[in-house]
């Protein structure tokens, strides 16, 4: 009796194994933009303006992965360097960066925005935030 369930259960199996494999396809999208950057990118520009230039890049990169995911996508890669550009020297990068804090200090800007800390509590020797 037992010889006669063996077909059944490896029927059974092989179609459960079928059935997660149809689980871990997906889609995907690949998007590239042109970048909105400063008229200049050899000179400096405020912070403001700054992060002005990238949020309409996210804003540009939310609209593609948001029409992108309508058509079924499940992935979607974007350029690394879609949110603030390419083409700036070492200098003029400086207004796009943002200070990531040392594990010591205990701040979640996200729900904390209004709080101002030192991010620096070794001394930050050679970075101006």
């Amino acid at each position: 009796m037992s010889i006669s369930c063996v077909p059944k259960y490896a029927a059974i199996l092989a179609l459960s194994a079928l059935g997660v494999g149809a689980v871990d396809t997906f889609i995907d999208a690949v998007y590239e933009h042109a970048v909105k950057l400063p008229n200049r990118t050899e000179t400096p520009v405020p912070r403001e303006e700054a992060l002005l230039l990238m949020h309409k890049n996210i804003d540009v990169l939310e609209k593609a992965v948001k029409l992108a995911a309508r058509q079924g996508a499940h992935i979607v890669v974007t350029p690394e360097d879609g949110i603030y550009g390419w083409v700036f020297t070492r200098e003029t990068l400086y207004p796009y960066l943002e200070a990531i804090p040392e594990p010591g200090v205990n701040w979640i800007p996200c729900t904390e925005p209004q709080r101002e800390w030192n991010l620096c509590t070794g001394g930050c020797q050679g970075v101006s935030l």
